[in-house]
């Protein structure tokens, strides 16, 4: 079965870097699937914090991969490239990109396809990809988070950190999480966080030593760098590993090493963006097999804070820089 499909679609352009305002409605030509990719007709996209340090010009796509910001998205298989299996036009999925989900249409790579999980719109299964594959390779793969742990995620209302917290969670750790208010603390705690820390108000160091009877916590999931990962290193327990994602404080730190030797810490971290397709292939067939099922058996889903059309992408980085949200921010492509 082929569908009939158009030269042309509607995306959203970085027309220079700069601030939201650079983000543009743009006509460009539809995609063409290479060999293994699956072109998809897009309904939802997720925002995320790369996509806004692309727009500033400080995080350049991977060769080869589109220039259109988004990293995430979920729709219909409208065509297949060669060599592809396990995937026919009308399936419906979600999907991790390199690039170019802020589009009507965009080009996956069939391995980094999953089936909408069970009881997800379209909607909230494009909040899905981004932070589900980097929490699972970060938390569980490097971080190697076991039942009867205890997870420490700094940023908890994230994107990621409500994602973190279910899974942690779901997986049977104790889970402590930071946030700048008392309603992003509280929202922690709904999603299942043992205890959630307003580090504008207290000392998550002097918390965490209280919360585990000076033991400290095995994981350390952060986003902040900076003077932040020393004081995680004073909270970690024997043999605890400390996993770097970002770093909105920088990324250049001065360390003791000396706690790191006598406490036996790992510190690690990475990125997902550029990593090889056969790599993040196998971390969405990790996914499948572990995390999918939990989908609709218990009340694990993403908390999609608000929703802005494709053509209101700037009012979405707005909001995402602004850091009012709690959980994701999702541009709506197609009915």
């Amino acid at each position: 079965m082929s569908l009939a499909l158009p030269d042309s679609m509607r995306c959203v352009a970085i027309t220079e870097p700069g601030g939201p305002e650079v983000l543009r409605p743009a006509q460009r030509p539809l995609p063409v699937p290479g060999p293994g990719e699956l072109l998809v007709a897009v309904a939802a996209a997720g925002v995320n914090r790369p996509d806004t340090l692309q727009r500033l010009g400080r995080y350049d796509p991977p060769p080869g991969a589109s220039d259109l910001p988004g990293l995430e998205l979920s729709g219909t298989v409208v065509a297949l490239g060669a060599d592809v299996s396990g995937w026919a036009i009308g399936d419906q999925l979600c999907a991790l990109a390199a690039g170019g989900g802020y589009a009507e249409y965009c080009a996956v790579p069939a391995a980094q396809a999953l089936p909408i999980p069970t009881g997800l719109s379209l909607i909230e299964a494009a909040a899905v990809p981004e932070t589900f594959f980097t929490v699972w390779t970060n938390v569980f793969e490097r971080g190697g988070l076991k039942p009867g742990e205890s997870l420490l995620i700094h940023g908890g209302s994230s994107g990621i950190g409500t994602t973190a917290i279910q899974l942690a969670k779901a997986f049977g750790a104790t889970v402590y999480a930071t946030a700048g208010s008392a309603e992003k603390c509280a929202a922690c705690v709904a999603l299942g966080a043992d205890r959630a820390i307003n580090y504008k108000t207290e000392d998550f160091p002097a918390v965490i030593r209280e919360a585990s009877g000076g033991r400290g916590v095995d994981v350390v999931l952060d986003m902040v760098g900076g003077d932040y990962i020393a004081r995680d290193i004073d909270v970690m327990a024997m043999d605890g590993r400390h996993v770097s994602i970002a770093f909105l404080q920088g990324s250049k730190v001065t360390l003791n090493m000396a706690p790191v030797m006598m406490k036996r810490l790992t510190l690690t971290g990475s990125t997902l963006r550029a990593r090889p397709v056969a790599e993040k292939g196998r971390i969405a067939r990790a996914l499948r097999e572990t995390v999918w099922p939990l989908f609709g058996a218990s009340p694990l889903k993403p908390l999609v804070h608000a929703t802005f059309p494709l053509d209101r992408a700037d009012e979405a980085h707005r909001l995402m820089e602004s850091s009012a949200h709690i959980g994701k921010i999702v541009l709506t492509v197609t009915p």
